[in-house]
């Protein structure tokens, strides 16, 4: 069911901040930054593959997300309240539907459907900030 971890989509104080350290101490290489709606939203490539990491203001907490790519998000939520899960809500972002949850440990982990691959370059080289 799980196709990839797209991302890693961590809490931040200080997108900016953050953003100077993963380039300048860490060596990513800054896809975007972007604000709009409040806050601020950068995205990270820390190696040549997935998953991207997503430094984002707005998110509640101090556990990270990690959003996993799925062929078909309707599937997947079905498959997995076969096996006793508990569907949590859906609501969309750029690339498509997600849903996003906590297993019971705390983990926070999310499963999107890549319905608008297009959307990312728009995204790619942005720096709002």
């Amino acid at each position: 069911m799980f196709e990839s971890l797209d991302f890693v989509y961590m809490p931040s104080r200080d997108a900016a901040g953050d953003v100077k350290f993963f380039t300048s101490t860490l060596g990513a290489r800054l896809v975007f930054a972007v604000e709009g709606m409040g806050t601020r939203v950068a995205m990270v490539e820390l190696t040549d593959g997935p998953p991207r990491v997503l430094l984002a203001e707005h998110l509640e907490g101090d556990r990270p997300v990690l959003v996993y790519r799925v062929e078909n998000l309707a599937s997947a939520l079905d498959e997995l309240e076969s096996r006793g899960w508990h569907r949590g809500g859906t609501f969309e972002i750029p690339q498509g539907p997600i849903c996003s949850f906590a297993a019971p440990g705390g983990q926070r982990i999310a499963l999107y459907q890549l319905a608008r691959p297009e959307v990312e370059a728009h995204f790619v080289g942005r720096r709002d900030f």
